[in-house]
């Protein structure tokens, strides 16, 4: 993927003029000026600074038209994550950087309730579970409406009408309760967050891989071998194909089936191993299985890419349904391994 290079003045943004003049400052003048804001001119400096990506000279020579002979001898300036956490170091100890750089990775947002409502509504309601539901209420309370209401079907139903208690008999909240739950979230979830979600590269592969249609994967599987044998068999172990499905237990299969498009489940078991197809037929009614076979039957020869699709759109289905808890998609070996 090509490096994003900003070439347009006009769109920059005043934070942004900023980042690139203490980046082309250099670090101990940079720091110097870091030393003279608060915390929150510096946090908001810090997050545009880590995603201002390649400032083309040109920018810079109309930016900084006083320092035009030196600076545009540098090219160009990249803002990443070290170049911020190295600049940071330079005025702060280390406890308040390591803060700062973890709000920055962490999901976007001004206030700690817009990056609230930038997180994973199960990921959210995961973590609210455990807390109480007074505290609960006073967070789906800030966040939006459409959001709150996401975390809240996610909660248990009995723990649910209680936060929605809580919620009607709320009073206004003292500041500094305030104060607390945010620093809480802060440094009890967002800090977790933002190192938990620096994801595998294998992982990521292995889910865009996923995506691909069967001949654009074969291709590319085969060609990451010739390069790196290591990196392309750990991503197949990661891939959750089609054909695992096959390792649903009976419920798995049955809860499936319950809510899959019949019309695409007939496309993708046209091109499933006859075990796949047995484990699926043998989880239905004999009046639903004969049915299902004469649509396979009745469709005749089918394109690959529309049998790619409708598999892709099954695995995505079990994946909704895992996250959901209602099935296990197990790896058929060790602790998730089924034993009957």
């Amino acid at each position: 993927m090509a490096t994003r290079v900003r070439e347009d003045y006009r769109s920059l943004t005043g934070p942004e003029k900023a980042s690139i003049m203490l980046l082309a400052l250099g670090e101990e003048h940079a720091a110097k000026l870091f030393g003279y804001m608060d915390d929150e001119e510096i946090r908001e400096l810090s997050q545009v600074m880590a995603n201002l990506g390649t400032v083309s000279a040109n920018i810079m020579e109309r930016l900084f038209v006083e320092f035009a002979e030196q600076i545009s001898s540098t090219g160009s300036l990249v803002g990443t994550y070290d170049t911020t956490e190295r600049l940071l170091m330079k005025v702060m100890d280390r406890d308040k950087v390591e803060a700062i750089m973890e709000d920055i990775r962490g999901p976007a947002g001004r206030t700690m309730w817009d990056k609230l409502g930038n997180v994973n509504e199960q990921v959210l309601a995961n973590y609210l579970k455990n807390e109480y539901p007074q505290t609960v209420a006073l967070v789906l309370s800030k966040v939006k409406a459409d959001h709150a209401a996401r975390v809240l079907g996610l909660l248990p139903e009995s723990y649910a009408m209680e936060v929605v208690m809580r919620m009607l008999r709320m009073e206004p909240v003292q500041k500094e309760v305030l104060d607390q739950v945010e620093r809480t979230l802060r440094t009890e979830f967002m800090a977790t967050l933002a190192r938990t979600s620096r994801r595998d590269a294998h992982e990521m592969m292995a889910e865009i891989f996923n995506h691909l249609d069967r001949n654009t994967e074969n291709r590319f599987i085969t060609a990451l071998e010739e390069r790196n044998r290591d990196s392309a068999e750990r991503i197949k172990a990661l891939m959750f194909t089609f054909e695992d499905l096959s390792k649903l237990d009976p419920a798995g299969v049955q809860t499936l089936l319950r809510v899959v498009d019949k019309s695409k489940l007939a496309l993708a078991l046209k091109g499933a191993s006859e075990q796949l197809r047995d484990l699926f037929f043998t989880n239905m009614s004999e009046r639903a299985a004969k049915i299902l076979r004469e649509d396979m039957a009745a469709m005749g020869p089918v394109r690959v890419r529309d049998v790619d699709e409708s598999q892709m759109y099954m695995v995505q289905l079990a994946k909704d349904l895992a996250a959901r808890g209602e099935i296990v998609l197990s790896e058929g070996k060790g602790e998730d391994e089924l034993i009957y």
